[in-house]
């Protein structure tokens, strides 16, 4: 929703954005993983969109 990145992994996967939001969300509460896992596939979709 932020940076599209869950839309864009479920047109590239058979998981719906809402399952990677889930996943994203409670991997940010425990331990912040979420967080970078985020921003670094915004920069693999913005690459990969150039």
């Amino acid at each position: 929703m932020i940076l599209g990145v869950c839309d864009w992994l479920a047109t590239k996967t058979k998981f719906t954005a809402k399952n990677f939001r889930i996943f994203f969300v409670l991997a940010a509460l425990i331990g912040g993983f979420g967080l970078g896992a985020y921003l670094l596939l915004w920069l693999v979709k913005v690459i990969s969109e150039e």
